[in-house]
């Protein structure tokens, strides 16, 4: 028993005691700071991106200090003299690292100016679709298809950026005959139409998956063809958005 006392007093295992102790308070502290992000950054008044990339940050930053004091604390290692002394190493090694820079900042210039946040229907060259993070290297994108796709974030940032209607909109266009005895279309036949039109639609949508907004129709143009519009919902899931549109189609069509 006095061998094993006598080993705690050695300074160096004295010294690795503190350190694993600071390594667990230091770990802790992350795991803490990033659970209380993930609330705020999922709550609706919260302006700021819920990208990973933030959280990541937060850990990156936990995690240096807690470093820093360790080899200070623990060691008497001066943190600013070591990162002086590997000045020059520093700059060879950021040259080798030039793609994973330049996609770092991409990426918090993407996030922090809200160029891109998750859910954003986005087109970038010949890739688009729906956000579903942006990390600290690169940006995930979920394509109409349902495959993923992973864009560097330095060919956003480089790149002309098209932000899409959202992938969840439903957009029906139709056309109706003119009617009465004249040949035109009078306004009460219109609005009575557009009820009509409204409520079939609702209820087409509502059986592919609920509707969040709308719908609205909309008259936009007069034709040989008769009087032209579109129907315009969204849908909660986007991955149903083509089967809401078939079917408000196929629930319309008696009536066009």
């Amino acid at each position: 028993m006095e061998g094993l006392f006598s080993i705690f007093k050695i300074p160096l295992v004295q010294s690795s005691l503190w350190a694993l102790a600071l390594a667990l308070v230091t770990a802790v502290a992350a795991r803490v700071a990033t659970r209380i992000l993930k609330r705020y950054l999922n709550q609706e008044s919260n302006p700021l991106p819920s990208s990973s990339i933030i959280i990541n940050i937060a850990r990156g930053v936990i995690w240096a200090t807690g470093i820093s004091v360790i080899l200070d604390a623990c060691f008497g290692v001066n943190a600013n003299a070591l990162v002086a002394a590997l000045g020059v190493g520093g700059i060879a090694v950021s040259l080798g690292f030039q793609d994973t820079l330049s996609n770092l900042i991409g990426g918090l210039q993407v996030t922090f100016m809200g160029i891109v946040k998750p859910g954003d229907n986005i087109e970038v060259g010949a890739e688009a679709g729906v956000v579903q993070d942006v990390t600290w290297r690169h940006t995930t994108i979920r394509d109409a298809m349902g495959q993923t796709v992973i864009i560097p974030n330095s060919i956003i940032s480089k790149t002309a950026l098209v932000h899409l209607l959202p992938a969840n909109r439903v957009v029906v266009p139709f056309a109706v005959p003119r009617v009465g005895e004249d040949g035109c279309a009078h306004t009460q036949h219109m609005d009575d139409l557009a009820k009509q039109l409204a409520t079939l639609a609702l209820k087409a949508g509502e059986g592919v998956s609920p509707v969040i907004d709308g719908p609205r129709v909309l008259f936009s143009e007069i034709s040989e063809l008769g009087i032209k519009g579109k129907i315009i919902l969204q849908v909660e899931d986007t991955s149903k958005t083509s089967a809401a549109a078939d079917a408000i189609v196929r629930a319309i069509a008696a009536l066009v």
